[in-house]
């Protein structure tokens, strides 16, 4: 029994590393080593070929699923659901205002990208989903995306709305409360999401990416050329 046990964990462990030579050797450019290695293990036990990852983008995996529906409040206070945003092209963010660091820089980021997709840009929305409802009230938060971009929308909601839009999009959120602050902070996950007319993500983009790499993915999923340097609005 114990030979047996060790057979099969020598056989998992080489196929484990044979998988991750594939991956290595077959990766496309810009597709990171952990998502490759996740794509061919997918085409070895779905039995697909998986995805080819737009450029600098995390392809979602074969049979992965995320957006949908939702029914939220935008920055006037009005209503709104997927509904709202269908037949075009939305950059989702999840994040709150009071955010100190990543969520204006990545806020930032995306505004860029989507004015360096010039003319094609106006395709795509830029919206700002808040996971912080308590204190981002639709007044406070649209003066804070004025400060982005003219056209980017944000969304907040009850909490069981935001947690609602949070599991469909399986975006992480959490109070922290530290003893020395007077008040809390937000841990959360920090994507941009590419979602297309359906309201489904197409795609994700790290944390890291240029505007101008997040443009040239979203320009090849939409079909469209994105500005030259200078010439964005």
């Amino acid at each position: 029994m114990l030979r047996t046990i060790r057979l099969f964990s020598l056989f998992l462990a080489l196929l484990v590393g044979g998988v991750w030579a594939y991956a290595w050797v077959t990766r496309a450019p810009g597709e990171g080593l952990a998502e490759a290695f996740a794509g061919r293990l997918g085409m070895l036990f779905g039995g697909q070929q998986a995805p080819i990852p737009s450029a600098g983008g995390i392809q979602l995996p074969q049979g992965t699923s995320l957006g949908g529906p939702f029914s939220l409040t935008d920055q006037t206070g009005r209503a709104v659901t997927e509904r709202d945003f269908a037949g075009g092209w939305m950059l989702i963010y999840f994040g709150y205002t009071y955010c100190p660091d990543v969520c204006p820089t990545e806020l930032g980021t995306m505004a860029a990208a989507v004015d360096a997709l010039g003319p094609a840009g106006e395709a795509v929305v830029p919206v700002f989903i808040s996971v912080d409802p308590g204190r981002d009230t639709p007044a406070h938060l649209a003066d804070y995306v004025s400060r982005f971009h003219p056209r980017m929308q944000a969304l907040t909601g009850t909490p069981e709305q935001v947690a609602d839009v949070a599991r469909r999009y399986r975006v992480y959120y959490a109070k922290v409360q530290r003893p020395e602050m007077t008040d809390y902070l937000m841990d959360h996950t920090s994507f941009i999401y590419l979602v297309g007319p359906d309201s489904k993500v197409r795609t994700l983009f790290r944390p890291d990416m240029t505007p101008e790499a997040i443009a040239a993915a979203v320009a090849a999923q939409i079909g469209a050329r994105t500005a030259r340097p200078g010439s964005a609005g």
